[in-house]
């Protein structure tokens, strides 16, 4: 399995992608493409102790590479010989299984949308990262900041392809599937939520998902559903507040077991265990966000990831690359498809 891996994204690029490279095939046996500037590579490689490219390494040229500040709308033209354009171009040409790049979002998903393509029937790819909750699953939040404006379809699409994704990936068998709200009433929230409450339990009826309603926010981390759908906007303020809340309170249970000599020898009782929740909440732990609804397997690592989080994100790339969404995705996308022709004859 190939993972092609843009080596200048990202905000310590290119010294972290390169490492984590390296580690990723050390530890998964993967083969990996590295796209961007030559020389810049080869120098950190021979920094590393290496006088040729490690086994399971190639680089793939790139002289350009997109800028944070790029209009995602014309990065595709203006830097068509970035590191991050060649990078998903050859994986649209077949000379990769999955793309990684820790580049602009916008930029990405445009990219993305237009060179890799999109599944047949979906109108807007969504990013739908797994969030650990507290019935010992996860919880798949689609969308998270790809699309900060939706429409109704849009919503019922997320729900389509993240209960897919949760039944392929997850090994959830029926996925629950809740719409994000202001109350689980279904007379809650805005004309986009009313009107997505009713196109999602009318695929639910038609056995199309497992839609459950409307879910809170604070009712996401207890694990109530398995899926979210939610707009890009919401979804990202969800995302950040759950992130934030687990640092604060890691930050606090840091303070605590300070406090005085047998809270820090509670602390040694129980180190480890704080450890591995703290790594749950980890996005150097987790690698990247997956962009649901591409053809592909495209993943958006984190712009500040590490060697240890780009070496992950190959890990969840190729993981990516061995669950296959897209004939299941066209699948209930056709029967959709089918329904609504039907009603409209009716």
């Amino acid at each position: 399995m190939k993972i092609i891996l843009d080596a200048m994204g990202g905000d310590l690029a290119p010294k972290a992608p390169v490492l984590g490279a390296i580690e990723a095939v050390k530890t998964f046996g993967a083969e990996i493409t590295l796209v961007g500037r030559s020389e810049e590579i080869l120098q950190i490689m021979q920094e590393q102790g290496y006088k040729d490219l490690p086994q399971g390494i190639e680089i793939a040229g790139a002289e350009d590479v997109v800028d944070m500040h790029d209009d995602p709308g014309t990065v595709i033209h203006k830097r068509k010989n970035s590191s991050m354009i060649i990078g998903l171009r050859l994986l649209a040409e077949g000379q990769g299984d999955a793309f990684i790049s820790a580049g602009s979002t916008g930029a990405l998903l445009s990219g993305a949308t237009l060179i890799v393509k999109r599944v047949k029937g979906i109108r807007r790819a969504a990013m739908g990262p797994a969030m650990p909750n507290k019935a010992g699953g996860q919880t798949l939040i689609v969308d998270c900041g790809a699309n900060a404006e939706c429409t109704p379809e849009f919503l019922l699409q997320f729900g389509l392809v993240g209960s897919a994704y949760a039944q392929s990936k997850l090994g959830v068998a029926e996925p629950k599937v809740g719409l994000l709200n202001i109350g689980t009433e279904d007379s809650k929230g805005t004309d986009l939520q009313r009107q997505a409450y009713g196109l999602l339990k009318d695929a639910s009826d038609k056995g199309l998902l497992n839609f459950v309603g409307n879910v809170e926010a604070r009712d996401v981390p207890l694990g109530a559903v398995d899926v979210v759908v939610c707009d890009g906007f919401s979804g990202n303020v969800l995302l950040k507040s759950i992130e934030g809340t687990a640092m604060f309170m890691g930050s606090l249970m840091k303070k605590m077991f300070k406090k005085n000599a047998l809270s820090k020898l509670g602390y040694l009782l129980c180190a480890s265990g704080v450890k591995d929740m703290m790594k749950l909440m980890d996005y150097h732990e987790i690698g990247g966000t997956q962009l649901l609804g591409i053809k592909k397997p495209v993943i958006k690592a984190h712009g500040s990831s590490d060697a240890l989080a780009f070496r992950n994100a190959v890990k969840q790339a190729m993981d990516a690359a061995g669950h296959d969404l897209t004939p299941e995705l066209e699948k209930r996308l056709a029967e959709l498809a089918k329904y609504k022709e039907q009603t409209v004859h009716d």
